[in-house]
């Protein structure tokens, strides 16, 4: 069966091997730019998504009120979405909860304003940010929508979840050319020309290196990298730039001077291996060389998603309940927007402590459906939590929920859950009540 997209770009048949180009396409501001489309007023203004879902009579019903004489109805009112005037959309400023942010426009950004922030915090770096609920289903929608669009280009697609994908362009048509520039046009064309949405997009000789090529020139870009590049456009990033090194690999880097990708390239593999781990270190070696053997999968799913935070300081379950509690709900709330942002819910629900000594324990729990409800998330870990030795110093607290589908390709969540057997720790109770 023929596409309608893979005759707009021809070319010959090279004589000698295709040199691999493997892209990176990443979303703009996916939730963000989604909710333009329908409210292009607040286009060019700080916008966040994330918070509870407003009822669109609210919204309406302010409409009425301010406009008697106007046909603001229930009929009419879908229809209307880019004539509301922007003064009615609410404002981060005053936001009481403890809701973080999905996601937020380019605009926002600019405010120090991203992604899993508490909305609270957000209020006071941007006050005068327009606070718009999470439409799941559209996102979903637009993303199934700009997925068939790219199959029917290069048909070898790895999803990674809702918003981006590895994509294959080294077999297909156009995908040589320019280092892989005409082809990625192509496919960012025929997005916005479906869709009104725009992504940006990395081509390089593997999957570490393109991803890191799809944040050079947002929104809407295209950078393409090539092996002899790796000196000019990679070493000098960042080491957190690298696909795989967190937070506290940084830090240790940084306490060792490695702060660039360069920097780190310049240490010899044993030292990697002597102080990050045979593994880790190695790996670490071939990344900063811009090494990648990785395929492009047309099936990769994560087998789960955690959030954890080391505290500052030891913290103790009792002493400390308020700081804990809060803590812990913004990891489960966290935890839940990641679930949503990538399209998955999960059954195993479980949490992570470290001691003061150390010493780490684990506990989970399988429920008897499936959900990336930041609430129900919590009210699970929580019964994990009434099974571990809660008197003793915390360094560390996370959470975690495995056993993941695709959202809605399972059988809705029931409410309760499957018993455990407990031991019940009255720190626990007085750490973590049920809401």
């Amino acid at each position: 069966m023929g596409s309608r997209y893979a005759s707009r770009v021809t070319e010959p048949a090279p004589s000698n091997p295709l040199t691999r180009r493997i892209a990176h396409l990443d979303m703009d501001a996916f939730y963000a730019s989604c909710e333009l489309l329908r409210y292009p007023q607040l286009k060019g203004l700080p916008v966040v998504i994330g918070g509870g879902r407003r009822k669109e009579d609210d919204l309406l019903g302010k409409l009425q009120a301010a406009y008697p004489e106007s046909d603001w109805t229930e009929e009419t009112f879908a229809e209307r979405l880019d004539r509301i005037p922007v003064d009615f959309f609410p404002r981060l400023e005053g936001y009481t909860g403890r809701g973080v942010i999905t996601t937020a426009t380019y605009a926002a950004r600019q405010f120090g304003v991203g992604s899993a922030m508490g909305l609270m915090k957000a209020a006071k770096l941007c006050p005068q940010a327009v606070l718009l609920p999470v439409d799941f289903e559209r996102y979903r929608h637009f993303s199934r929508t700009f997925k068939s669009i790219i199959t029917e280009i290069a048909p070898v697609m790895q999803d990674r979840g809702v918003d981006e994908v590895y994509i294959d362009f080294t077999d297909v048509p156009g995908g040589q050319r320019e280092g892989g520039r005409v082809l990625a046009r192509l496919i960012q064309k025929s997005i916005f020309d479906a869709t009104g949405l725009t992504c940006s997009i990395g081509v390089a000789p593997n999957k570490l290196i393109a991803k890191m090529a799809s944040e050079f020139n947002k929104p809407n870009g295209i950078s393409i990298v090539h092996e002899a590049d790796l000196q000019t456009l990679i070493w000098p990033l960042a080491c957190r730039k690298i696909n795989g090194v967190g937070p506290k690999a940084d830090e240790k880097l940084k306490g060792f001077g490695i702060h660039t990708i360069g920097e780190l390239a310049a240490r010899e593999l044993h030292w990697l291996v002597e102080n990050f781990g045979k593994s880790y270190g190695a790996w670490l070696h071939e990344a900063a060389w811009g090494r990648d053997d990785r395929p492009v999968e047309l099936e990769s799913e994560p087998v789960s998603m955690s959030r954890e935070t080391t505290f500052e300081r030891d913290l103790h379950a009792v002493r400390d309940r308020e700081e804990l509690g809060a803590v812990f709900t913004r990891l489960c709330e966290q935890v839940a927007a990641d679930l949503q942002r990538k399209g998955y819910e999960g059954r195993t629900i479980g949490i992570k402590l470290r001691y003061d000594n150390f010493q780490a324990v684990t506990r989970d729990q399988s429920i008897d459906g499936y959900t990336a409800d930041a609430k129900r998330i919590r009210q699970v870990a929580g019964h994990c939590l009434k099974r571990v030795d809660l008197s003793r110093r915390l360094r560390l607290l996370g959470v975690r929920v495995g056993t993941l589908v695709k959202a809605g390709t399972a059988t809705p969540a029931d409410k309760g859950y499957i018993a455990t057997e407990e031991t019940t720790h009255e720190q626990a109770e007085l750490f973590f009540p049920d809401d």
